[in-house]
């Protein structure tokens, strides 16, 4: 299999106790999915990228938590670009993951690079009422803690998430669900992370995201999920395209992240963010 090397970086904070760490395998040639998945177990992080060949204009990107494969991950993709900038330096680079071409274009600024990554193509559908009910059930909340101006959906761009978006703050910080129903739901759902979020302002969101199907309680920062949800409020006429918004997420965990959206008036959403080598 040649040679490989495994880099460990939390993204989204250029500060190793925030952020959410990733691991980043780059080889000649990808492991079977056995050896990714048990790479992926001992690395221990929510999910770790796994990058081959280690040069080229195209590389191909397989993303895993330590219980499954992820058809596809924002933080670990901003810790890859992090990590290709400081190998090769500034500059795009193609990805083609499970679910189609991620372009990752690396800059720097000040003493670290910077990432941005642009999603597939998103799209959204309304949960339906049983999925909805049957989420909430598991949260502990109540039709009433929903924001009446932003009506949940799911959203995909990469991966599926579930948006519930509540009417005021003290909702989201308090979190305890049931971790098995939950993650039973999401699985016959096909829901990578629930994305629980609180307006403060036309241009920041604060987000929280529990992972259960991963085997992970709480996402401290979730890119997938913040660019899934600007393409659902872009096409569900939610806010007006091109604009750029703030998700700060992990606060409640003591990992504070922030996540950078550019939502453009079509195709894919931009979510830059840097990383910190741990």
């Amino acid at each position: 299999m040649g040679s490989s090397t495994l880099y460990r970086l939390s993204a989204f904070s250029d500060q190793p106790d925030g952020g959410n760490p990733a691991g980043v395998w780059i080889g000649n040639e990808l492991p079977d999915s056995a050896t990714m998945l048990g790479i992926a177990a001992d690395v221990g992080y929510s999910e770790t990228a796994f990058i081959a060949p280690s040069f080229g204009k195209m590389r191909t990107v397989r993303y895993y938590s330590p219980e499954a494969e992820v058809s596809f991950c924002g933080h670990a993709t901003i810790a890859t670009g992090v990590v290709l900038g400081e190998l090769e330096g500034e500059g795009s680079y193609n990805l083609s993951s499970a679910v189609g071409e991620v372009i990752v274009a690396v800059q720097r600024d000040g003493p670290r690079f910077t990432a941005a990554l642009t999603s597939v193509e998103p799209r959204h559908e309304r949960p339906s009422a049983q999925l909805l009910n049957a989420a909430l059930d598991c949260l502990n909340w109540r039709h009433g803690d929903l924001d009446p101006n932003l009506p949940p959906a799911k959203a995909y761009a990469g991966a599926w998430h579930l948006v519930i978006p509540v009417a005021k703050r003290e909702r989201l910080e308090s979190l305890e669900y049931d971790f098995q129903a939950l993650k039973m739901l999401m699985q016959l759902n096909d829901l990578t992370t629930l994305q629980l979020v609180w307006r403060e302002s036309a241009g920041v969101f604060h987000s929280r995201n529990p992972f259960p199907v991963g085997g992970v309680v709480e996402d401290p920062a979730t890119g997938a999920a913040a660019a899934a949800m600007g393409g659902y409020l872009r096409d569900a006429g939610l806010l007006n395209a091109p604009a750029t918004f703030k998700v700060r997420q992990g606060e409640a965990m003591g990992r504070p992240s922030l996540l950078t959206v550019q939502v453009p008036k079509s195709g894919g959403i931009v979510v830059s963010g840097t990383a910190v080598k741990l």
